[in-house]
């Protein structure tokens, strides 16, 4: 899910947080959940991991694959698909609050923050509707 939020100068701003293992900046992402489609799922995943409500599209901006570092040391390959998300507030209180931090990021710091080359595609090529 790509959190954003339009800046002073009109320009979108990014929401990244760190992954609870290696604390790399990445986007609220999570496991499918039953009975929720997959962009409610993503909504559900951004209140959990970054404490965010707001808008979100049903369908997705796009798709990218990453190796997700498994506890035992091993990786497996996953697939993300990516659904635009219009911030509207940051709650000072979620259930992930103290596992990860959360950061705003201008379109190119975001991109360098970021490590997945599909997710820096992806953030390159937004434009908020």
């Amino acid at each position: 899910m790509l959190a954003y939020r339009i800046g002073p100068d009109g320009a979108p701003l990014f929401l990244l947080i760190t992954s609870r293992e290696t604390k790399r900046w990445v986007v609220p992402r999570g496991k499918p959940i039953l009975g929720l489609a997959a962009h409610q799922t993503a909504a559900q995943e951004a209140w959990e991991e970054a404490g965010i409500t707001g808008a979100i599209d049903a369908s997705a901006l796009g798709a990218y694959r990453y190796s997700k570092g498994l506890r035992d040391g091993s990786a497996v390959p996953a697939s993300v698909q990516i659904f635009a998300f219009r911030v509207a507030e940051q709650k000072p209180d979620w259930p992930e609050r103290h596992q990860r931090d959360t950061r705003w990021f201008t379109r190119d710091d975001a991109v360098a923050a970021v490590d997945e080359q599909g997710l820096k595609e992806i953030i390159r090529a937004f434009t908020p509707g």
